[in-house]
C-alpha cells in the first residue's frame, strides 16, 4: 500500500450503498485510486445472521490480478459460492449447487454436459429465433409506440433466446422474467444488509428459485418420457457416453442460464442504446459500415459497461499475489469493471471507442475453467437487435437518465426512457 493511505483517507468503502449511488464517471475515479495502491485493498463487512458471513474481501481491481486470479481454480475457489450474500448451507442441499459456485472434478463434469448447449448445432437451428425474435421486437415499437426500452426491447429479447434454446412454451416467459429480476435484486452487496427488507429479498430470492424448478421440472419430465428437438430433452436424456444431468443439475443449470444469459445480455443491450447516445460519432462509425465495425462495437459495449460487476473467490492456500500475502479462507472479489478500465491495458479507457483493438476486455469473465459459455450466443444477440433498430430507426437515442439497479453485482438499467426518431431511413 502507498505509506500513510488507508481507506479513510481515500474516501472510498465497496460495502456502503452510497459508494453504488454515486454516478458512474466518480465509481470509475475510485476504482483508479484502488488501482495506483501497491497491494488489494481490504473491506470489512457487518455479519449480517442468514446472509454475510462478515470476513470481508479483498478487492481485485488491476486487469493483471483479475486474470490470475481467474486462471487459478485451485488456490481461488469458486465454492462455497461466487457471489454475496452466500447462499445458507441448506440451499444448496435443497436445490443444489449452480455451474458457477463449483472447482472441478464437479465443475468439468457438469460444464463438459451442459457445453452440448452450446453446440454448433444448436447455435445454428436457433439463428432464426434470434433474427425473428429481434424483427418482431422492433415491429412492435411502431404500432406500441416507445416508453421504456427495457421492458420492450431489452429484456424480451434473452428472455425469448433461452426459451427457444431450452424449449420452454411462451406462456412462462413472463413468469420466468419476473423470477429472473427477483433473483437478481438479491445480489451483490448491499448497504442495508442488516435491515429487514434483506430477509425479505431473501425470502423472494428462494420463491423465485422454487418456481422456476417446478417449470423446468415439469418440463424434464416431460421430455424424459416424449424426447423432443430442445436442449432441456438433450441435458435430462443420457447421450452415447451415458452422461446425462438430473433434474435438480438441470435446475441449477436452468437458474444460471436464465441470471447469466438473460440479465447480462439485457443489461448489455440497454448500456448499448445508452452509449450510442451519448457518443454520436461512435453511432455514425457504426452506421457507415455495420457489419465491418458491428463485432469491435459488441466487445467494446461489454467492456466498457461490464454488466457483471464482481465475482468472488475464497483462497485455499496461502498464497501470494503483487506482494501480498493471502491466507487459508481469505475472501477475494474481482472488479470487472475497474480490471475492464486499467489504464495500463486500455488506452483512453474511459472512452466509448468501437475501433478498440486489441480488447482484452473481461466483460465474460477472466481466462480460464469459468470463462462465460454463453458469450456466442450474446454477441448474436446484439448484433440482431442492433441491426433492425438501427435499420428501422436510425434516429433512435436514450431520453435522460436510466434507472440503475442498486447492486455492486449486476450492472443493471431497471427502466430507459426513449425516441424512435423518424422511421424508414435505411442503415448506410
Amino acid at each position: 500500500m502507498v505509506p500513510g493511505t488507508d481507506l479513510a483517507a481515500l474516501g472510498i468503502d465497496l460495502v456502503d450503498l452510497r459508494f453504488w449511488k454515486l454516478p458512474p464517471a466518480d465509481r470509475m475515479a475510485a476504482f483508479g485510486r484502488l488501482r495506483a495502491l501497491d497491494k488489494p485493498m481490504f473491506f470489512r463487512e457487518q455479519r449480517v445472521p442468514l446472509a454475510r458471513s462478515g470476513a470481508g474481501f479483498y478487492a481485485l481491481v488491476r486487469h493483471a490480478d483479475v486474470v490470475e486470479a481467474s486462471r487459478n481454480p485451485a488456490v481461488l475457489s469458486s465454492e462455497p459460492a461466487v457471489t454475496s450474500p452466500e447462499p445458507p448451507p441448506w440451499v444448496p442441499l435443497v436445490f443444489g449447487t449452480p455451474l458457477v459456485n463449483m472447482d472441478d472434478p464437479r465443475h468439468a463434469r457438469l460444464r463438459r454436459i451442459v457445453s452440448r448447449a452450446f453446440a454448433p448445432r444448436i447455435m445454428a437451428r436457433l439463428d432464426a429465433h434470434i433474427q425473428r425474435s429481434a424483427e418482431n421486437l422492433v415491429s412492435d415499437l411502431s404500432s406500441a409506440g416507445p416508453a421504456d426500452f427495457v421492458r420492450q426491447v431489452a429484456e424480451p429479447m434473452p428472455v425469448q433466446m433461452i426459451s427457444a434454446m431450452m424449449g420452454i412454451p411462451g406462456r412462462y416467459q413472463r413468469t420466468i422474467a419476473g423470477r429472473v429480476a427477483a433473483m437478481t435484486r438479491y445480489s451483490g452487496v448491499r448497504g442495508d444488509m442488516r435491515r429487514l427488507s434483506t430477509l425479505r429479498l431473501a425470502a423472494g430470492n428462494v420463491r423465485a428459485i422454487g418456481e422456476l424448478r417446478r417449470i423446468v421440472g415439469r418440463l424434464a419430465q416431460e421430455r424424459r418420457r416424449e424426447p423432443a428437438d430442445d436442449l432441456i430433452s438433450t441435458l435430462v436424456n443420457a447421450n452415447v457416453e451415458g452422461e446425462r444431468l438430473t433434474f435438480r443439475e438441470l435446475g441449477s443449470f436452468f437458474d444460471l442460464l436464465l441470471v447469466a444469459g438473460t440479465e447480462t445480455t439485457r443489461n448489455a443491450i440497454a448500456h448499448g442504446l445508452k452509449l450510442f447516445t451519448d457518443f454520436p460519432e461512435q453511432r455514425e462509425l457504426l452506421m457507415s459500415d455495420f457489419d465491418g465495425h458491428i463485432a469491435a462495437a459488441i466487445e467494446e459495449i461489454v467492456r466498457y459497461a461490464s454488466p457483471i460487476i464482481q465475482f468472488r473467490r475464497t483462497v485455499t492456500r496461502a498464497y501470494e499475489m503483487r506482494g501480498h500475502a493471502f491466507a487459508k479462507g481469505d475472501k477475494v472479489a474481482m472488479f470487472y469493471p475497474s480490471a475492464n478500465h486499467d489504464e495500463s491495458v486500455f488506452d483512453r479507457p474511459h472512452v466509448f471507442d468501437i475501433t478498440r483493438q486489441p480488447n482484452p476486455h473481461l466483460g465474460f469473465g477472466g481466462p480460464g475453467p469459468h470463462l462465460c459459455l454463453g458469450a456466442y450466443l450474446a454477441r448474436k444477440q446484439l448484433t440482431a437487435i442492433f441491426r433492425e433498430l438501427f435499420t428501422r430507426y436510425p434516429g433512435i437515442r436514450s431520453v435522460g437518465e436510466p434507472g440503475m439497479l442498486l447492486s455492486n453485482f449486476d450492472n443493471g438499467i431497471t427502466d430507459m426512457r426513449f425516441e424512435l426518431g423518424p422511421p424508414g431511413a435505411q442503415a448506410h
